[in-house]
């Protein structure tokens, strides 16, 4: 639980939360990207349960989700999957979430864990809306990366969450657009998502009869 793949000791955690519904490409490479830029030890993948700004939208059952990113990272000992948010009850909350992992994950690393969360440039923007942003700061930094068509910097939300752009850095990364919208369109529509996805996944979404 408190070591990578490889049994080293995790010194140097990224946290990256999502729907996931489904995970795809695009996830995959920001997460590697991030790895590197940051000479991270892993990168923990956190499937929600419910996203609070998303409440009331439908959303493929967890275990599925979590069945496609199993598969999406099984070959990448950098990788690895947290049910830290599809375990605890109601909405997830990313301040719980990086509280939770951090009481994990600092023992192991004989107090010496640093971590980032992974967010998106879009995301980032609405910041200033979740729970307790400052806490969420206090207990982590931010890699924030780029996305197609975003420009958002940390800098522009100091009047609202202080302190934020000294612990942001600032990751650049491919700028593939692929959402998981697109792909449960597509799949809806009967058109192809190979190469959008892992080979895996797609077959997951084929043999479950999933976004039809």
């Amino acid at each position: 639980m408190f070591a990578d793949r490889e049994g080293s000791t995790v010194k140097r955690l990224g946290i990256m939360g999502g729907s996931f519904d489904p995970i795809h490409l695009a996830h995959l490479l920001v997460a590697e990207e991030v790895r590197e830029a940051l000479a991270l030890d892993l990168v923990l993948f956190v499937p929600t349960a419910v996203q609070p700004l998303k409440q009331g939208q439908p959303v493929t059952p967890a275990e599925h989700r979590v069945a496609m990113l199993e598969l999406a990272i099984s070959d990448n000992s950098c990788f690895a999957l947290s049910r830290a948010d599809v375990d605890r009850a109601g909405p997830s909350y990313t301040v719980d979430t990086v509280r939770q992992l951090r009481a994990e994950w600092e023992p192991q690393a004989g107090g010496k864990l640093d971590t980032w969360f992974i967010i998106g440039a879009d995301s980032l923007a609405t910041l200033p809306r979740w729970r307790d942003p400052a806490s969420i700061l206090a207990h982590t930094r931010l890699a924030v990366v780029q996305r197609p068509g975003i420009s958002m910097h940390p800098a522009s939300l100091e009047a609202d969450i202080p302190g934020i752009g000294s612990v942001s850095d600032l990751i650049d990364a491919p700028l593939i657009d692929i959402s998981a919208t697109d792909i449960r369109r597509r799949v809806g529509e009967g058109r192809s998502i190979r190469y959008r996805v892992p080979d895996l996944v797609r077959e997951y979404i084929e043999s479950h009869a999933l976004y039809r």
